[in-house]
């Protein structure tokens, strides 16, 4: 018998076309995400309470985490000497508090001191350095160019200090009329630091129990995956934190140091800059840098060939074998992400999103990569067929 049935929309040649039903799904889901997104925008002042909520609470759980993933290590090596975990947490916490009383009064008061000395030497720096520059540019072979415009500079050099008076004055007035929210700035600052030992101490005391509370929210047979993808993440997110302060450090006192050999003034500060803009890759050294060269350049030329070397010896020392050593290759990640990620993160979120853009898309992409996986062992016929899909993934798991 001959089928008479008609054929339906979705066997018309241009739904064919198109791809089929699937493809009209799809664009219909997209549709269906744009109207919700668009909803949602309009009626955004009902989550306000909610925004304020997470801006208030997403500082403390962050540096919480931070630590957390710092002395997770100590306490299970506590733990492994049968020490139990209440007591290994007490200890931790002690060690830490004599570590910031140490730092407070054996580090703090140098720091405090170059800090003041540099910024009250900075205008008479500054003002040096562009003598230097017209010096130089007076002697060198572009004098020709800078006799033409010499009367130009000179009076943008005659007007630079009335300049900065107007754009200082700007600055405080707007300190001042933004006093109310500096001062809730720094009340929530305040509350986040005094906050975070309590998150802390229940996140040292269960968080290795928090995905196991959050699996059993899922059904059954998505427990499994997800766990992986946790493990993935865990895993990720405590090399990252931990190998990249431990490379700070290392890089703020080889800064230190070598400043110290080559009598380079300001030497604990610029140690200090340089440990703290390390956290940011590729960025970090270049803001690292620029007030050393600043000061070398005012200091002599030999100044600033001691300090390229030094700066030198650093880099190749943290390069072929303090990250090595440290980070290992656990992240995968081309520089140019790096950048690009960076470039975005900054531009959306500041200066937190600089710092957390990297985690925050070795995150995203542990997931996306576990899933698309998993897709592909789904509907790839070439993918090899085995009875636990997850043992095979944990065993041949290579998340960048």
């Amino acid at each position: 018998m001959f089928d008479d049935k008609k054929p339906g929309f979705f066997d018309t040649r241009f739904i064919q076309f198109l791809g089929g039903k699937n493809t009209i799904f799809a664009l219909l889901l997209l549709l269906l995400i744009g109207l919700t997104i668009f909803i949602f925008d309009l009626v955004s002042f009902v989550f306000n309470p909610f925004t304020v909520f997470l801006g208030n609470v997403v500082l403390p759980i962050i540096l919480a985490t931070i630590l957390y993933y710092l002395l997770r290590p100590i306490l299970r090596l506590l733990e492994k000497m049968k020490i139990p975990r209440i007591w290994g947490i007490v200890i931790l916490f002690l060690a830490v508090i004599g570590l910031i009383t140490l730092l407070v009064f054996l580090v703090f008061p140098f720091l405090k001191d170059q800090t003041i000395r540099f910024v009250e030497n900075f205008p008479e720096v500054f003002s040096q350095l562009i003598n230097n520059i017209i010096i130089w540019l007076q002697t060198s072979m572009f004098s020709g160019i800078y006799n033409s415009l010499e009367a130009d500079i000179n009076q943008w050099i005659q007007e630079l200090p009335s300049q900065l008076a107007v754009f200082f004055q700007d600055t405080f007035a707007r300190v001042a009329t933004g006093i109310s929210s500096f001062i809730g700035a720094i009340t929530s600052f305040v509350l986040a630091i005094v906050t975070v030992p309590f998150i802390l101490f229940y996140l040292l005391k269960d968080g290795e129990k928090l995905p196991q509370y959050f699996l059993r929210l899922l059904p059954p047979r998505m427990r499994e995956e997800t766990a992986q993808v946790f493990a993935d993440i865990d895993r990720q997110i405590s090399s990252y934190i931990q190998g990249q302060l431990l490379v700070s450090a290392a890089i703020g006192i080889m800064v230190f140091i070598g400043f110290s050999i080559i009598q380079m003034p300001y030497a604990v500060l610029l140690g200090a800059i340089a440990m703290v803009t390390s956290v940011v890759p590729y960025l970090g050294p270049i803001i690292a840098i620029t007030p050393a060269v600043i000061i070398a350049l005012v200091q002599s030329p030999f100044m600033l060939l001691k300090l390229a070397a030094v700066w030198t010896v650093v880099q190749l020392v943290e390069g072929k074998f303090i990250s090595p050593q440290i980070m290992g290759k656990t992240l995968h990640i081309h520089p140019i992400t790096i950048i690009f990620v960076l470039v975005t993160a900054g531009s959306l979120f500041g200066v937190p999103g600089v710092i957390l853009g990297i985690p925050g898309y070795t995150i995203v992409k542990v997931i996306v990569t576990h899933f698309f996986r998993l897709f592909k062992m789904r509907y790839n016929r070439y993918e090899p067929v085995v009875e636990n899909h997850y043992e095979y993934l944990s065993k041949t798991n290579k998340v960048e």
